[in-house]
């Protein structure tokens, strides 16, 4: 019974293991964003994390929310510089999140500044 017991508890250790290991090494989907910056905050109570929103609209309708890793301050100073411009951001999409990482579960990994294509010449 002893026996059973121990490698009964060892399976659900592995198991909870890589449950964790997938889901901080996974993604979903990876892809590129345009819009308008219009938020770059750092939230929380017990976890301060990097939460921005791009408007993806001329009215703002669309929103695109992300979060950004505090182990990319290259980005998050990016981003801090270029509130209110027009920008395009690479992010990746993972299946779940940690609260320590963020609110979404889009991650931003590069920001860039890009012309505006509602901007008349």
């Amino acid at each position: 019974m002893k026996k059973f017991l121990l490698i009964a508890i060892g399976i659900v250790i592995l198991s909870i293991v890589l449950y964790f290991t997938f889901l901080s090494t996974a993604s979903y989907s990876e892809g590129v964003r345009s819009g308008e910056l219009i938020k770059v905050s750092h939230k929380g109570i017990m976890f301060k994390t990097w939460e921005g929103e791009i408007s993806q609209g001329i009215s703002g309708a669309q929103i695109f929310a992300f979060s950004i890793l505090d182990s990319e301050p290259e980005v998050i100073a990016s981003l801090q510089e270029m509130e209110g411009q027009y920008v395009q951001v690479t992010y990746h999409e993972r299946y779940r999140t940690f609260p320590w990482w963020g609110d979404t579960h889009y991650f931003i990994t590069a920001v860039k500044k890009v012309n505006s294509p509602f901007k008349v010449k």
